[in-house]
């Protein structure tokens, strides 16, 4: 996502992430169970207390991953924190419920399927380019598409799609 102020706003509100994270967890019910939690931060911390409390699950993990270095543009990938080996029982992730808010570009995504390649990889929402890497999604939106998550946001007027042609 390089240039928001060129993209598509989807602005997502505290409720609607909330309906959609529980959504989330029931496609995932049928798909487990599942040992633990994996969440990519930071955006999959929210969804993934949503889904692991939907679903019982009492043990998360996080392993964190820099992309995003100023909100706008997607940079070089730096994995800040590995997955703890005692969470990880088998080396190949089967078992592991891997949450994100959003596969973009696939880049981190594939970072961690790399590290745990049968664990089950969810996200809330889901951009074409990232769409094969994922097992479960919620919603899928264009790759021109920023998502404006609630955490990124304070209430402020947000300005209709189309232009107005008035100067």
């Amino acid at each position: 996502m390089s240039d928001p102020n060129a993209q598509k706003a989807f602005p997502v509100s505290w409720d609607q992430f909330h309906r959609d994270a529980r959504a989330l967890a029931w496609r995932l019910a049928e798909a487990g169970p599942f040992d633990a939690i994996v969440c990519i931060t930071r955006g999959g911390l929210v969804p993934a207390a949503i889904v692991a409390r939907e679903l019982g699950t009492r043990i998360i993990e996080t392993v964190c991953i820099a992309s995003y270095h100023d909100y706008k543009t997607q940079g070089g990938l730096q994995v800040l924190k590995t997955i703890a080996p005692e969470v990880v029982k088998s080396r190949d992730g089967k078992g592991i419920l891997v949450v994100d808010d959003l596969v973009d570009t696939g880049s981190t995504a594939k970072v961690v399927r790399d590290m745990l390649p049968k664990a089950h990889f969810a996200t809330v929402y889901a951009k074409p380019l990232g769409r094969p890497l994922v097992d479960t999604f919620i919603t899928e939106v264009s790759q021109d598409t920023w998502i404006y998550f609630p955490w990124d946001l304070g209430l402020s007027f947000q300005p209709p799609i189309a232009k107005s042609e008035q100067g």
